[in-house]
């Protein structure tokens, strides 16, 4: 397993890249190789991706979400097995540090073979640029979710 950890600092309040971030199903429009995210609930995604030629699909559930600090996620179906976290870290009224860690187990030996010489890593940080300069070009988010999702199955809105 490789773990990958990445960190942009963005133009825009915390608020605002957390809100962007929730919003998985715009994903495939800073993320290379993401052809479909799809919203089954608030704690449940449907990916479609094709990397390096090859298709994937796999599903992920959101097990931890705290607005404004975090997103942790893991993988539950497919042949991809990674989980990770991203963080948001205010640091004044306009700008933000996101980080991404990632922990992937690459299947199969294109993907192995690709890991080994840094494409993944290359790949997350791109996607991370991506992420920044959409979030800046927009200039606001195209939606939010505010909710919490707790370790251990609770969810509900978060107390203002």
């Amino acid at each position: 397993m490789s773990t990958v950890k990445e960190t942009v600092e963005v133009d825009v309040p915390v608020h605002t890249a957390y809100n962007q971030w929730t919003q998985f199903e715009e994903f495939p429009n800073f993320m290379e190789g993401v052809e479909e995210v799809r919203q089954l609930d608030d704690r449940h995604n449907h990916w479609t991706t094709k990397i390096g030629g090859v298709r994937r699909e796999f599903d992920t559930e959101i097990v931890d979400q705290l607005p404004d600090e975090r997103v942790t996620w893991r993988t539950t179906s497919g042949d991809t097995h990674q989980k990770g976290t991203v963080r948001f870290q205010r640091l004044d009224d306009t700008h933000t540090r996101v980080e991404l860690v990632m922990d992937v187990e690459p299947s199969g030996a294109v993907e192995k073979a690709a890991d080994m010489l840094g494409a993944i890593d290359r790949q997350i940080k791109g996607d991370m640029q991506r992420f920044k300069q959409y979030i800046e070009k927009r200039g606001g988010e195209s939606g939010a979710w505010r909710g919490r999702i707790q370790p251990g199955g609770g969810t509900g809105p978060t107390p203002l």
